[in-house]
């Protein structure tokens, strides 16, 4: 039996205003008693959080559909008309690769033209990036893109940006949320579009787009001298295969390697488990390709580009995976020596970085005298700090551990072109040193300490999984640990209390950041754990970093070794393995 609630919204939905497709997909999960299913899909309402929504597809309060995507397309339209009155309020819309995506896309440029909204809507689908750069070059108030990032192919999204280009912030977060939640029915919503409010785009906005990428380089010269530099790339099925190939070709390079079996765009994903380039096994075919023709370097984006995973060769000719925190912590490196280099850095310039990633990228600043930031996990805090010293500082780059960079400030949102590319450059500045990518890495170890990192997740799917998540990190806060892997915890941060105890002197300072549900403890040798729910997965994630100092190259293997076991210790002590 399905609890009363939940039954009662079963009920409006056969009697509502809804298709008949989506009646008869309800209908089908009551006749085959399939109640754990419908709980799931009708015990809440999918919930409008701070970047939009993100869902399973289907029929359902709780799932990504043309009603739950347009109650919040309504609500958005609202709060737009509200803040910006007596103006031609204007929106751009950008879609992946995912089954239903463009749909969504038609669906939300409707619902905008209904109310009034000038729509930007791009031809065909176009990275996550793009969207973020065409906001502010057609001057528009806000935007969206539909993608649900790297989830599995049943899930989509719907992410909202404001006219910064960056995902929406406090307080206008909060207040969509508040006018979302005040549309109560699907009567509310104006589905009917209004066709001479929409205009498509694309080409000319490619080519703005490319231009201020190209506007990036810094290294020509090693470019035209490793032109030849072999390059696989993967798109994984999604959006990336529309511009990174093209900004590659731009930069000056020109042995670029597709995956065909990947090229196509394709919301199956048909050739991995998860089109998610942390993932190994979605690199696999990138990786065969790379051995079949001996590449330099191996590019992977996500299915909205706007994340990146890459692979280089060890110094035995081996393929190896990077993970985001040394891919990020190699780009900031080759960004700031390119920059003193070419006389750049007047001392006004920053790099930002998130909590949870490395800080290594804290020590290769300070050694530039380039101020860092650190912000709570999102992009959309980056570009904040970006708002917040606009016109003081100059921004050079910065990224966090999920695989996602951003140089420069006209794209205000991770982005996995322009990181190609930038990572692309570095590996010829590499190669034209008689290094590889690698060896540039293991370079930078022994300068500034070998660090190492690692991510465990934990999935815990429906009601029951999200109660669960919410009790550890209850039980972590109640109970911390006095000491992990035989060093004595010194501090604990805990962001959501936004407080940091010194458990030495029982001093307590106040964080200067919003509140976020995360927990951090630091100890004695340098390690540091962090905890915390993803906020687009149904995900408890723990990110464990530690260090030691590398003597020299031909330490690296032996160090490395040393601290995978000090991560093993961390994991059996925090009972996560």
């Amino acid at each position: 039996m399905l609890e009363t609630a939940i039954q009662q919204k079963v009920d409006s939905w056969l009697t509502g205003n809804y298709d008949e497709e989506t009646k008869t997909e309800i209908k089908g999960l009551l006749e085959r008693n399939e109640h754990e299913a419908l709980s799931d899909a009708f015990y809440k309402d999918l919930e409008f959080g701070t970047g939009g929504l993100r869902g399973i597809m289907g029929a359902g309060s709780n799932r990504m559909n043309r009603y739950t995507l347009g109650m919040a397309t309504q609500g958005l339209c609202n709060y737009l008309k509200q803040n910006f009155p007596g103006q031609q309020v204007k929106v751009a819309i950008a879609h992946d690769s995912r089954n239903n995506s463009d749909v969504f896309a038609r669906i939300s440029a409707g619902i905008f033209s209904a109310n009034g909204i000038k729509v930007y809507l791009f031809e065909a689908l176009r990275p996550t990036p793009q969207l973020s750069f065409a906001i502010r070059h057609l001057g528009c108030q806000s935007g969206v893109v539909v993608t649900a990032s790297h989830n599995p192919k049943e899930y989509n999204g719907y992410k909202v940006y404001w006219n910064d280009g960056a995902q929406v912030t406090s307080p206008h977060d909060k207040n969509i949320i508040a006018e979302v939640n005040k549309i109560t029915s699907i009567d509310e919503v104006k589905f009917e579009p209004v066709p001479e409010n929409i205009e498509m785009v694309g080409a000319e906005l490619d080519e703005a787009y490319i231009n201020k990428v190209v506007g990036l380089s810094i290294s020509q010269d090693a470019i035209k001298n490793q032109h030849d530099l072999k390059i696989v790339y993967t798109p994984l099925h999604g959006t990336g295969i529309t511009l990174v190939p093209r900004v590659l070709e731009r930069f000056g390079f020109t042995n670029i390697n597709v995956v065909d079996e990947q090229a196509e765009p394709n919301g199956n994903f048909p050739t991995v488990v998860y089109p998610n380039p942390e993932e190994k096994e979605a690199m696999t075919l990138a990786l065969k390709k790379a051995a079949a023709i001996d590449a330099d370097i191996v590019l992977a984006t996500d299915p909205d580009s706007d994340r990146v995973g890459i692979a280089v060769k060890n110094p035995k000719g081996e393929f190896v995976l990077l993970n985001g925190n040394q891919t990020g912590a190699l780009l900031i490196n080759y960004l700031l020596l390119a920059w003193q280099k070419a006389g750049k850095l007047t001392g006004k310039e920053f790099v930002v970085k998130t909590i949870v990633t490395t800080d290594l990228i804290e020590k290769i600043a300070q050694s530039y005298n380039v101020t860092m930031y650190e912000t709570l996990t999102g992009f959309k805090y980056i570009a904040e700090k970006i708002r917040e010293v606009e016109g003081k500082e100059l921004y050079i780059g910065g990224g966090e551990e999920s695989y996602g960079y951003m140089i420069g400030d006209f794209v205000r949102d991770k982005d996995g072109i322009s990181a190609c590319a930038l990572i692309a450059e570095m590996a010829a500045v590499a190669k034209d040193r008689g290094q590889s990518l690698y060896e540039m890495m293991v370079e930078m170890y022994t300068k500034y300490g070998f660090y190492k990192e690692e991510l465990v997740s934990f999935t815990k799917k429906g009601q029951r999984g999200a109660e669960e998540i919410q009790q550890m990190m209850a039980d972590m806060r109640a109970n911390p640990p006095q000491t992990i892997a035989g060093s004595r915890v010194v501090e604990v941060s805990d962001y959501k209390l936004s407080t940091r105890k010194n458990l030495i002197t029982g001093e307590e300072t106040k964080l200067d950041l919003e509140s976020s549900n995360v927990l951090q403890y630091m100890t004695e040798d340098g390690s540091k754990i962090s905890a915390r729910p993803s906020g687009t997965e149904p995900k408890i994630k723990f990110y464990i970093s530690v260090n030691e100092p590398l003597s020299s190259a031909a330490e690296a293997d032996a160090t490395e070794q040393k601290l995978n076991q000090k991560i093993e210790q961390i994991l059996v002590d925090l009972k996560l393995k």
